[in-house]
């Protein structure tokens, strides 16, 4: 059998190697549409970022993997009558089966008659070479300007701040942070503020400047003009889905899959990562898409392992999904689908409030939990994160539990 892996990020790697561990001895492919090989993409607004790491600590160490690397390329079709991937630069690549990790990339954001992508100083954050290009223009920036305080803004403006850089946080959303619900965005606004960052939330951009080449300053629809020297542009990702446009495969929001992460139309099409559509048990059966490191990682080893049994062997993915976001000293930890919720309540809290977690509700069930530097008690969450399991169960559960943060205090968040 021929294996062949579309998308040489944490995903397609995780697929690779579990193929590999399984037993697998055929022909494997990986292609990538960067040149670096597989890296971890979490340090990228964090550490990296900030210069406490560097390029070789984020390479996931996958020369020793026994596959033909294929870098520096991308996939441009997947043609499924001929069995094969043709590439960009017109190879073509045969496959028994194939699995699709190719992911996301950032979103760009043309503004008024400004083209701003041909202004010096305009950034997005997705890849390496996008970290290490902002971090060569933070090193002597006064004022950085980030566009879109999702977790990528957030982050980055609280890696900006440790460096000694102005920051100012523009969303049209009220607080940072939707998938946390209103409370604990506004708990988020706070802790930036708090840290000096500038947040103008509830307004948008209208006019991004340039002098002699360069960013200056942006016009927001309220008016404010903010000077800068840096902008980066943080408003989400864009599927990377084209080249299977003409695959005949089902692409709504994202590559339509089954539970065992294979494509409803072609059982030798399995998925992994960010680009993959599948039915929640959380949600009653509801498809999802999630971007988030230890789903990708998780996804790449099942459907690496997947990809070499019969379509009724395959096992499911049903583990609650879990993603994390670091900025100051808070580590914010998620598990399920929070932003799905219908409303959060606080079950658990330190006296002082600093540690917490709160759980998300929808038709009187779980579906998810946000933990504030509680990570044994989002672990636990996790463990308990059934498609029937309530929120009553688990005041229960807290109650004789004896490392509990505090009394389940039932708050609205």
């Amino acid at each position: 059998m021929r294996l062949v892996v579309v998308g040489a990020s944490l995903a397609g790697m995780r697929a690779a190697q579990a193929a590999r561990a399984k037993g697998f001895d055929g022909e494997l492919t990986v292609i990538g549409a960067e040149a670096h090989p597989p890296y971890t993409r979490p340090p990228l607004s964090k550490e990296l970022l900030g210069g406490a790491q560097e390029a070789a600590d984020v390479d996931l160490r996958s020369s020793a993997l026994d596959v033909e690397w294929r870098l520096g390329v991308s996939a441009s079709e997947l043609d499924r009558d001929a069995r094969v991937v043709r590439l960009a630069d017109g190879a073509e690549i045969p496959y028994d089966r194939v699995i699709v990790a190719t992911g996301c990339r950032a979103k760009s954001w043309p503004v008024g008659d400004v083209a701003i992508h041909d202004l010096n100083g305009v950034h997005t954050l997705r890849d390496l070479d996008d970290a290490l290009r902002l971090r060569v223009e933070l090193h002597d920036a006064h004022r950085l300007t980030i566009v879109g305080a999702g977790f990528i803004g957030c982050e980055v403006a609280a890696t900006a701040r440790k460096r000694g850089v102005e920051v100012t946080l523009i969303d049209i959303a009220p607080t940072p942070m939707l998938p946390l619900g209103p409370e604990l965005g506004a708990r988020c606004a706070d802790m930036h503020r708090a840290h000096g960052v500038d947040l103008h939330l509830g307004t948008g951009v209208r006019t991004v400047h340039g002098d002699d080449g360069r960013v200056e300053a942006v016009t927001l629809t309220d008016g404010t003009t903010i000077d800068t020297d840096v902008l980066l542009i943080a408003l989400g990702s864009a599927l990377n889905d084209e080249w299977l446009n003409e695959s005949g495969l089902q692409l709504d929001g994202g590559l339509v899959c089954d539970e065992t992460l294979t494509s409803i139309d072609d059982p030798d099409v399995l998925g992994a990562g960010d680009i993959v559509s599948w039915p929640q048990p959380l949600l009653r059966g509801e498809r999802a898409r999630v971007e988030h490191w230890t789903v990708a990682a998780e996804h790449g080893r099942l459907a690496g392992a997947n990809a070499l049994l019969d379509s009724a062997q395959r096992a499911p993915h049903a583990v609650a999904p879990y993603f994390w976001s670091d900025q100051y000293d808070v580590k914010i930890q998620a598990v399920g689908f929070p932003a799905r919720a219908e409303a959060l309540r606080i079950l658990e809290s330190t006296p002082g409030g600093d540690r917490f977690v709160a759980v998300g509700e929808r038709d009187g069930r779980l579906v998810g939990a946000i933990g504030f530097n509680a990570a044994a008690r989002v672990a636990w969450y996790r463990r308990r994160l059934t498609p029937d399991a309530t929120v009553e169960e688990l005041e229960a559960a807290i109650a004789a539990d004896p490392k509990a943060l505090g009394a389940a205090v039932g708050a609205q968040a």
